[in-house]
This record gives structure tokens, C-alpha cells and sequence, in this order.
């Protein structure tokens, strides 16, 4: 039973903890309105630039210790910068992660484990959705989870492949599988690693585990070398991140519903939407290159060595940078944004799927999974309909031009390359906007008004296309071409 003192000192301290909570609530509001920011965007913001002191404190003071030290590091740190964002919502994860334990430990290596484990993180998340969605984009606990969710459920796969034999497993089965049992301090660690926790990436608990062994070095045995490679990519990170600061308040998805967007001619309807649909993923951008800096410092980023022994960090890479910047085609962007994640979905989702014999089916239920994923808002599913329709046609398109000799040449002639560029790239940023319109807007009634405004654009052109470049195919490919290709 506590002591009287102990009650009086309680009395103090909780008063005086409260307004120290209060001070730091409003000096952290302050700042936030005068960046023209959300307190809980600014507190994201500041959560991961401190990975980097993080990472050089591992790096100089736990780098040599026993692994159990650097768990605890992790999970204590990650934990740490939960509170700081979500407050006592912590809790939200630490639940899911106890919960995982459990299920690896008493349902084993079986399939009845990667059922539940689907099933119970995929509804946590999705009730979490349901209970805390609103018609805007909100930081809440639910942002952090849903990339912790991915983790666990890759973790229980993962456990199960390590049961079988190597010889059933691919590859790269192989390389993720879990062969021993993890302990609650590693799945721990592994969960709130401080430089992926609240925004990705996305990586395996194999990969972990080397990271707390100190096997993740172009040096072995010693500190990576990797201040450098991480220098470079949080300096892009804040380029990306000035530019999207500077440019924020004047190229909104809000402006789309306005009176003034719709009373504009349609060439600029449309390429306002070209414009903001590609300034709107720097955000993304920025976070995903300042994190990508954090785990290359760790170690993390460690991928090996090029054929000339340069060492590479590119293993919790989210973002190719030039190609996401220059490819003009939409496979491009799908192949240089969020990188880590399309590979999870891949890995675990799209190749698992195999069974049932169809690429386009799996395709599309990938699609599906990654839209549930997100949200619960119709504009996700909208999103994820529209890649899904847009890499099927501009498949079709790419093998027309490659089939049928006329265009061929057409597309050969290096004069007009530039130009055909241009058209090509024009397409790409136009209905890369208008995708990530429904993505950003959410519900059925703001997406609907803007596609409304600019008649369905996207949907006549690409729908069209479909059914039209079959016929197009048709015509324009010699019928040896046709027989050739089948031989």
C-alpha cells in the first residue's frame, strides 16, 4: 500500500505532468498552424526525422551488445514514438503484436495459423477503420497499423514455410522462411523498429534478425559504411519535402470541388488534375526517402554487393526516384512508388494465388486486398479498379505497337520520339491524377462530383480503349505476324 508521502508526492507530480503535456501540446500546435500543418503531421514529421539519432545511438553504443539489448532498444523506442503520436492508442499494437505471439506459439507452424493470423489483423484493422474514418484524411492509429498488420501476417507465412521441406519452397520462399522460433522480445523488436513503424517499409523477420546479428555490413564485423548512401537519400527526402511545403497551399484536392474548378474550361479541369495527382504523392515521397536514410544508417538497407563490389543499399528502398520521375507508362509508376509494399502483396497475396490459374483473377484480388487495405472509402476501390483496367490496356496497347510493323516503325523514327514522349507521359500524369482523385476524396459523393465534372474522362477513355484495340490488333497485325507469334 503506498505511503502517505508517496500519495503527496503523486499529488504533485500528476499536476505538474499535466501541464507539462499541456505545454508541449501547445508549443507543438503553435508551431504546426504556423507551418501550415496539422499538429498530428507535425509530430509524424518530427517522429521520423528522429530516427536518425536513433540510428547513430545503435550505431555507437549497440552495434557490439547482445541482441536481446538492441530488441529492447527497438521495441522501447518504437513503442515510445507511438505514444508520442496516438497517446494511450498504443495499445492498439502492442495488442496485435501479444495476440501474433500467441498464435505462432500455441497454433504452430500450420495453415490454421496463417488463417487466423489473416483473418484476426485483417478485421483489427478494418474495425479500426470503421470506428475511426472520417470523410478527411486523418493521422490516427490506424496509419501505423495497417503497415503493422502486413508485417504480422508476412511474419505468420513466413513461420509456416519454415516448417516444410526446402525442396517444396521456391526460391524465395526459401529466403523468408523462419526456421527457428521467435522469441515475444523479437517479434517485439521486429514490430516497432523505429525507422519502419509508422510508415513502412516493409521487410522480413530474417532480414531483421541480421540486422541484430551485425551481418547487415559491407563490413564485416564492423559498423556499415552507410552514413553516406543514408545522407544522400534524406537529402532528396528534403527536397522532396521543401518543394511539397512550398507548393501545398496552392495545388489542393479540396480546390476540386469548388465552384471556380468546375466554372474553368475543360483543358484546365484537366490539367489541374495533371498537376496536383503528381505533386500529390510527394508526400509519400518524402516520408518513404527520409525513412529509407534511417534504416540505410542502420544497417537495414544492406543489399548486398554489384559486380564491381560496390556495396548496395537499396534492400528497404520504397521509391526509384528517376524512373518514378521519367518512365511514361503506368507499370513505371506501379514499379517505382511504394516498392516494398507491392512486393509484400506479391509475395504473400498475388503468387499464393497461383491455384487458381488465372494471373488476371490474382491480379485483381491483389488489387482488391491492397483497396480493403487502405480503407473502407469507395474511392480506394475506385483507385485500385482503375490500375487494375489501366495496366490491362496499356498492356494491349504496348503489344500492338510491338506486333504490327506499320507502328513499329512508326515508333522507331528518332525524330518524333520526343514527341510521342510527350503524348505518352501527358496520358500517364493526367490519369495518374485522375485515379488518385478517388484515392484522396474518398467518399462516393466528392470523387463522383469531380469525375462528373470532367465526364467520366478516365473511365470512357480507358473502357473504350478495351474493347476498341482488340478490333485495332485485328487490322493492323499480317496474319504471319499472328502465326509467327503463336509458333
Amino acid at each position: 500500500m503506498a505511503s502517505a508521502v508517496e500519495g503527496d508526492v503523486g499529488k504533485v507530480v500528476e499536476p505538474i505532468w499535466g501541464l507539462r503535456s499541456g505545454f508541449e501540446e501547445l508549443s507543438l500546435n503553435k508551431l504546426a498552424t504556423s507551418l501550415g500543418a496539422s499538429e498530428q503531421a507535425l509530430r509524424l514529421i518530427i517522429s521520423i526525422f528522429l530516427g536518425y539519432p536513433l540510428a547513430l545511438f545503435y550505431r555507437h553504443y549497440l552495434f557490439y551488445k547482445d541482441s536481446y539489448l538492441i530488441h529492447l532498444f527497438h521495441a522501447f523506442t518504437g513503442l515510445s514514438i507511438a505514444y508520442f503520436n496516438f497517446g494511450y492508442q498504443f495499445y492498439h499494437s502492442l495488442l496485435c503484436v501479444i495476440l501474433q505471439f500467441l498464435i505462432l506459439r500455441l497454433m504452430g507452424r500450420t495453415r490454421t495459423a496463417v488463417l487466423t493470423t489473416f483473418c484476426l489483423q485483417m478485421a483489427y484493422l478494418l474495425a479500426g477503420y470503421y470506428y475511426t474514418a472520417t470523410g478527411n484524411y486523418d493521422i490516427k492509429w490506424t496509419m501505423p497499423h495497417c503497415v503493422l498488420t502486413l508485417k504480422l501476417i508476412g511474419l505468420a507465412v513466413d513461420y509456416f514455410d519454415g516448417g516444410k521441406n526446402q525442396n517444396s519452397l521456391s526460391s524465395e520462399q526459401q529466403k523468408y522462411a523462419i526456421r527457428g522460433v521467435p522469441s515475444l522480445l523479437e517479434v517485439a523488436g521486429f514490430s516497432y523498429f523505429y525507422g519502419a513503424f509508422l510508415v513502412g517499409p516493409q521487410f522480413s523477420m530474417n532480414h531483421y534478425m541480421k540486422l541484430v546479428q551485425g551481418q547487415l555490413t559491407d563490413i564485416p564485423g564492423k559498423m556499415p559504411n552507410s552514413t553516406i548512401p543514408a545522407l544522400k537519400r534524406l537529402s532528396l527526402g528534403l527536397i522532396y519535402l521543401v518543394g511539397y511545403t512550398l507548393l501545398s497551399p496552392h495545388i489542393t484536392e479540396d480546390y476540386l470541388l469548388t465552384e471556380d474548378y468546375e466554372n474553368h474550361p475543360f483543358w484546365f479541369r484537366c490539367m489541374y488534375m495533371l498537376v496536383w495527382g503528381k505533386f500529390v504523392l510527394y508526400k509519400y515521397v518524402t516520408c518513404w526517402l527520409v525513412t529509407e536514410g534511417v534504416c540505410i544508417l542502420t544497417g537495414l538497407g544492406f543489399n548486398g554487393f554489384e559486380e564491381n563490389g560496390k556495396a548496395k543499399w537499396d534492400a528497404c528502398a520504397n521509391m526509384k526516384v528517376w524512373l518514378f520521375e521519367t518512365n511514361p507508362r503506368f507499370t513505371g509508376t506501379i514499379a517505382s512508388f511504394n516498392i516494398n509494399t507491392n512486393a509484400w502483396v506479391a509475395r504473400y497475396f498475388f503468387k499464393r494465388l497461383k491455384f487458381l490459374g488465372n494471373k488476371e483473377l490474382s491480379q485483381g484480388l491483389s488489387l482488391l486486398f491492397l483497396a480493403l487495405w487502405h480503407g473502407l472509402h469507395s474511392g480506394y476501390l475506385v483507385c485500385f479498379q482503375m490500375e487494375f483496367l489501366i495496366v490491362i490496356v496499356e498492356k494491349k496497347a504496348a503489344n500492338l505497337i510491338q506486333d504490327s510493323p506499320a507502328l513499329s516503325n512508326l515508333a522507331s523514327i528518332t525524330i518524333l520520339q520526343p514527341f510521342f514522349y510527350l503524348v505518352q507521359q501527358t496520358i500517364h500524369w493526367l490519369f495518374l491524377g485522375y485515379s488518385m482523385t478517388a484515392f484522396c476524396l474518398f467518399t462516393w459523393d466528392k470523387w463522383f462530383k469531380v469525375y462528373k465534372s470532367i465526364y467520366f474522362l478516365g473511365h470512357v477513355f480507358f473502357l473504350s480503349l478495351l474493347f476498341i484495340l482488340p478490333y485495332i490488333h485485328k487490322s493492323m497485325v499480317p496474319r504471319k505476324e499472328k502465326l509467327k507469334k503463336m509458333e
